[in-house]
């Protein structure tokens, strides 16, 4: 389904419930949550999305939290909040974290050239800032463009600042921290050919990482709304993907961002608000998350979108401690939108948590 005939199904259905402004005042109400629930399920099948989670989170509590259609279709199991989803590109945010901790701890610099931490470039010299912006290159708009590939390269900074695989400081320093326990660094543990190294991670999780990518389901959704099963290839987890989670651990992290347990409040700070291109001009991401205002409200949010598999959608709205966290085992949630250009209310998704709770 394209972007316009989704905002015309928006349209029509927000026409029919509560002005935005009053929804916010009380967003534990059960009427806006039925509103809420309502209208993502007629999108999701307007979408033709198979599975979808779905939660809302202020401070340290999960408001409401729905699965809706199939987490596998074939064997008619549904989706909950439990669902084990790819995260894409929202799987840079725990790469901010990571980084920011180092920045915190004087290991790392913002705004020293990443060649000092084992990185470098052919266009010249970039900063520890300029990757986690996005603004270590200038698109056609010459201010800002959204590169997930350099993004990688900050794998390299942090085995720097933490001499060790990326993948074993996300374990350990996150998700054991947290207790994540459906979520898993990269999907290529289930890769028979996969040799794993005896001390990446502590006992008995490599197994549970198993059971949890044995339970991922992704599918292809053609323009008549038909899904198909599909194959995801084995990867591991950099800077830029290859998280597996779901909206019930993701909320865990918003928790612990919210009350700065894992960051500071200056530093969080930092994160959440525009940063500046080469040639001064702010743009549409902080340090790790994109960043822009909606109805008077400092929005902070980011996608994920792995093409013709899963799609992943963080809003999250600070002034009220308050996030909606979506995910989908097909592409539907972030591929019509074009969210890489910065604009959050592209996606119909996100326009109706932002008219309900804003």
């Amino acid at each position: 389904m394209s972007a316009p005939k989704f905002a015309g199904v928006l349209a029509v259905l927000l026409l029919l419930t509560v002005s935005g402004g009053s929804a916010q005042q009380s967003f534990n109400r059960f009427e806006v949550f039925s509103v809420l629930d309502t209208y993502l399920e007629a999108l999701r099948q307007q979408a033709g999305i198979p599975g979808m989670s779905a939660a809302v989170v202020k401070d340290d509590v999960i408001l409401w939290e729905r699965g809706y259609g199939y987490q596998d279709v074939t064997a008619r199991i549904r989706a909950t909040p439990d669902t084990p989803y790819l995260a894409g590109d929202v799987s840079s945010t725990l790469a901010a974290v990571l980084l920011l901790q180092c920045v915190e701890q004087r290991r790392l610099e913002l705004d020293a050239p990443v060649r000092g931490y084992g990185v470098s470039f052919p266009d010249g010299d970039v900063t520890l800032r300029e990757l986690l912006s996005h603004t270590s290159t200038e698109g056609p708009g010459g201010t800002f463009h959204y590169n997930p590939e350099r993004y990688t390269q900050l794998t390299t900074v942090m085995e720097h600042c933490a001499p060790q695989s990326y993948r074993k400081s996300v374990a350990h320093r996150i998700l054991n921290r947290l207790a994540m326990k459906d979520s898993v660094p990269g999907t290529d543990l289930l890769n028979p050919d996969f040799t794993l190294p005896e001390d990446l991670f502590e006992e008995g999780d490599a197994d549970r990482y198993r059971r949890v990518l044995a339970r991922m389901v992704p599918y292809k959704v053609d323009s008549k709304g038909r899904a198909e099963r599909t194959q995801l290839l084995p990867t591991t987890l950099t800077a830029a993907g290859g998280l597996v989670t779901t909206v019930r651990d993701l909320a865990q992290l918003q928790f612990a961002l919210d009350s700065y347990l894992l960051l500071e409040e200056d530093t969080l700070a930092a994160a959440w608000n525009n940063a500046v291109s080469r040639r001064g001009s702010p743009v549409p991401t902080g340090l790790g998350w994109f960043v822009q205002s909606h109805r008077g409200q400092r929005v902070v949010w980011h996608f994920g979108f792995t093409p013709n598999a899963y799609s992943t959608l963080v809003v999250k709205v600070p002034a009220y401690n308050l996030t909606f966290i979506l995910m989908a085992n097909s592409d539907r949630l972030s591929a019509p939108f074009q969210l890489s250009q910065g604009d959050v209310t592209r996606s119909v998704f996100a326009t109706l948590f932002l008219r309900l709770f804003t």
